[in-house]
């Protein structure tokens, strides 16, 4: 049996490839920690201004910042651009994390705090870093990815029970029929862990979670607390 050796590829490129993963990380960690807290989130880049998830978003985040709240979003259109908007409007940080892609994802104008990545992994660690809490509007495979993701670390307790807020019954309400008869009756997960998600339809129930989770628990201590 030959033993496997680097190739060519590897010695040239992927030693190199880590040092930019640790220079993507150390510029937002840099530019994110003073920011907290803050709440993530997260929707179509496909949404017009015009659709009323639009307005939601812009509204519930120009809520947020009025309570002291920073606002993260992927930093693309749609859903994006409104929460961005509505942070930027309410005096709080609105913080854009933009990924290189070949198409849909351009920066909006709104985000006053910009980042750019090339690694979705290591922006996904900045949604979770510096959020204490996360909100899913309608959106499509991204968002969707972003939601169980999410779901995931708080069930398997990887980071603290932040609250997890769907908004739009009728989007949501179809797959979690689909997930309480299809995978909590195969019992593929406990019965509590779909009680880790709170379904609303507008900005000021959604708020409401948001806020009354910071009042009763208080924002992370460090930064550590919130992404062990």
């Amino acid at each position: 049996m030959t033993s496997a050796r680097p190739t060519a590829s590897f010695i040239q490129e992927d030693p190199w490839r880590i040092f930019r993963i640790m220079s993507e990380f150390v510029d937002s960690f840099e530019t994110m920690a003073p920011i907290c807290p803050a709440v993530t989130i997260f929707g179509s880049a496909r949404t017009p201004p015009e659709d009323p998830y639009y307005g939601v978003a812009e509204q519930l985040a120009s809520t947020l910042a009025r309570q002291g709240l920073a606002v993260i979003t992927g930093g693309g259109p749609g859903i994006m651009e409104a929460a961005n908007k509505g942070a930027a409007a309410g005096g709080a940080p609105s913080v854009g994390l933009n990924i290189n892609l070949p198409l849909e994802q351009k920066g909006n104008p709104y985000a006053t705090v910009p980042l750019h990545f090339r690694y979705f992994f290591a922006r996904k660690v900045c949604f979770v870093k510096y959020s204490m809490g996360f909100v899913f509007l309608p959106g499509g495979f991204g968002t969707l990815d972003e939601f169980f993701e999410l779901l995931t670390l708080v069930q398997t307790q990887k980071i603290q029970g932040f609250p997890l807020v769907l908004i739009g019954q009728a989007y949501w309400t179809g797959l979690l029929q689909w997930l309480r008869q299809t995978v909590l009756a195969g019992r593929f997960i406990s019965p509590g862990d779909l009680e880790l998600v709170t379904l609303v339809d507008d900005a000021d129930a959604a708020a409401a979670v948001l806020l009354d989770y910071l009042r009763r628990v208080g924002p992370p201590a460090t930064v550590a607390k919130a992404f062990a």
